[in-house]
């Protein structure tokens, strides 16, 4: 029994760091938010993604936004992967709001008429929120894999009804720092790798062909003799008998 105990002494000291971690953590989650409060049956995620257009609509008086990137303060989103955010709505009207969804898009940062991306919509059923109530909103999007890296300007919309009159209000017009996904092969370092190989493949051959002509001249070289030598008796045979062989017979006998 006294070792039972032990042990879940010893189980409690090990698992209250941890719960001391997610405390402080949520805390902090909390405090970023802005104490966003979050209504229960609020935004439930829809299955089919709504398209909402590229209509405008006005601004309702009394409603406030506020955008957070959870654990991810610098903004950073990876090209080809899915980033969360979540917005935050506060009712301060004496009506109720239904959300509709959120849209966003991505723009260059010196102009915003120059369309970068439209990102996918998200869709919200059974989102209400009563008069004098708060609730949080996720919203995961991501940018196109091919998109290079660099800083990009993100605007995001939350689009809901009051009154069966829709509105929309801007929860984020900022920037985002796209960086390209780290993975074990990327475009860039297989590109690279292919031509170290082809600068590699062309030096080898440049070289090989650099000592064959060195060899070549080498060869040249060690023919070329330098001096006097012995008449070869074949081209003596071959000579027997012309005018030649006999000029040189009559020489050697005059000179006896």
């Amino acid at each position: 029994m006294e070792n039972l105990r032990f042990f879940f002494f010893a189980l409690l000291l090990l698992v209250s760091p941890l719960l001391q971690v997610a405390r402080s953590q949520s805390d902090s989650d909390a405090e970023v938010a802005g104490t966003v409060e979050e209504v229960s049956d609020l935004g439930i995620v829809g299955e089919n993604a709504q398209d909402f257009g590229d209509e405008n609509f006005s601004q309702a008086l009394g409603v406030d936004v506020v955008c957070v990137f959870p654990k991810n303060s610098a903004r950073l989103v990876n090209a080809g992967e899915e980033t969360e955010l979540l917005v935050g709505v506060r009712n301060d009207g004496e009506l109720p709001i239904t959300v509709v969804g959120i849209r966003a898009s991505v723009h260059l940062p010196f102009d915003h008429k120059l369309l970068v991306q439209n990102l996918s919509a998200q869709g919200f059923n059974n989102a209400t929120i009563p008069a004098s109530a708060q609730a949080t909103f996720p919203y995961i999007f991501a940018v196109s894999k091919y998109l290079q890296p660099g800083s990009f300007d993100l605007v995001g919309t939350i689009i809901f009804e009051i009154d069966q009159q829709p509105y929309q209000s801007t929860f984020y017009n900022g920037t985002i720092e796209v960086v390209q996904s780290v993975g074990f092969l990327s475009t860039e370092s297989v590109f690279l790798v292919t031509l170290g190989i082809a600068l590699l493949v062309l030096f080898g051959l440049w070289l090989q062909s650099q000592i064959q002509n060195l060899s070549k001249k080498s060869k040249r070289a060690a023919k070329v003799e330098v001096g006097t030598g012995a008449r070869d008796a074949s081209v003596d045979e071959w000579l027997q008998g012309t005018a030649l062989s006999q000029s040189q017979s009559q020489k050697s006998k005059k000179k006896k």
